[in-house]
């Protein structure tokens, strides 16, 4: 079985696009590969072995997939090309802004969609919705900054933790979009520091460096620092399961213990301020570095409204270890 084409959407584009207009929602997708079928001369791809009744004393029996399954390397790719012939049969019904939302503000299984105005949220939702049920694909766990677009949803379709809110009087709670922690009720990007108990080895610190999960770079500089100490293990030779050398203990306990810090960060989900106006010029701004232990890349968007005020937002970052081998800084 092979993978097939790589359909799905950039992540980075589907983040940025959620920054920019004020009114955000998301969502999931029910059951993603299981909603498209196998053609029947392919299932022999997919059989496995299982007891019927569950009786272990019995033979097993062969059976064979009707749907896509998780794990298989062709599931996504033909989930993301079902999906997006969805869009393609309902456009003409429902509409190019719900067709362009399912084709390429979907990544994997959550959709994420950001507009101006509340009416034009719960006209894409519904006409979403509806395009996809006619293929059979629900859209549930909705999620929105806005009560007035969760009203509109009904109960069993919005997120777990919404569905018995009381939207008059409660706050909104966090929730995990793209594995990003969103705080709905201020409307930022937060982080939520879990540390384990891991090995003082190389292995142990390269699993506290990957388990920051920071897609759009907010931390980029700290975990630089991190990323350092992890080259500096590898420069030493030092195995897998070897303890870290005392002269950089002490580097790597305090950087360990300063993560907690990143739960204190918070990063306004909108590119535009509340009551900004209407935008007349948008201008992107890179800011790029080196050094011989390093390198990084930053970027800001600067509007400027009708009134000529302008405001700037950080968008993404990026920034990486030096190779081990010796590269000019004006290479990096």
């Amino acid at each position: 079985m092979i993978q097939g084409p790589d359909l799905t959407d950039s992540l980075v584009g589907v983040l940025c696009r959620f920054r920019q207009e004020a009114i955000a929602f998301s969502c999931n997708v029910e059951s993603t590969f299981h909603q498209f079928f196998v053609h029947e001369e392919d299932r022999d791809l997919l059989r496995f072995f299982w007891w019927e009744n569950s009786d272990l004393n019995a033979a097993p029996t062969e059976y064979r997939m009707r749907v896509h399954l998780f794990g298989a390397a062709s599931s996504p790719g033909c989930a993301n090309f079902g999906f997006k012939q969805a869009a393609n049969d309902g456009e003409k019904e429902f509409g190019a802004k719900a067709a362009y939302f399912v084709r390429s503000n979907v990544y994997v299984d959550d959709g994420l969609k950001s507009l101006s105005t509340i009416s034009a949220t719960t006209s894409l939702i519904q006409n979403s919705q509806a395009m996809c049920a006619k293929a059979a694909i629900r859209l549930h766990k909705f999620v929105s900054n806005t009560k007035e677009v969760l009203e509109a949803i009904p109960p069993e379709d919005r997120a777990t933790g919404l569905q018995d809110l009381d939207l008059k009087f409660d706050q909104l709670p966090i929730e995990r979009t793209l594995g990003i922690m969103w705080c709905i009720e201020t409307d930022c990007f937060r982080f939520r520091i879990v540390l384990q108990d891991r090995p003082l080895t190389r292995r142990g610190v390269l699993s506290t460096v990957c388990s920051v999960y920071d897609p759009l770079g907010f931390a980029a500089p700290l975990i630089l620092v991190g990323k350092r100490i992890l080259q500096e293990l590898c420069r030493g030779n030092m195995d897998w399961d070897d303890p870290i050398p005392d002269n950089l203990r002490p580097r790597w306990e305090r950087w360990r213990n300063e993560l907690h810090i990143l739960e204190e960060l918070e990063i306004s989900r909108c590119f535009k301020p509340k009551g900004f106006g209407e935008v007349k010029s948008v201008e992107l701004h890179h800011f790029f570095d080196a050094s011989q232990n390093g390198y990084g890349q930053c970027s800001y968007l600067r509007l400027v409204n009708q009134q000529d005020q302008s405001h700037v937002s950080f968008v993404m970052g990026k920034a990486r270890v030096a190779p081990l081998k010796s590269i000019t800084i004006p290479r990096l």
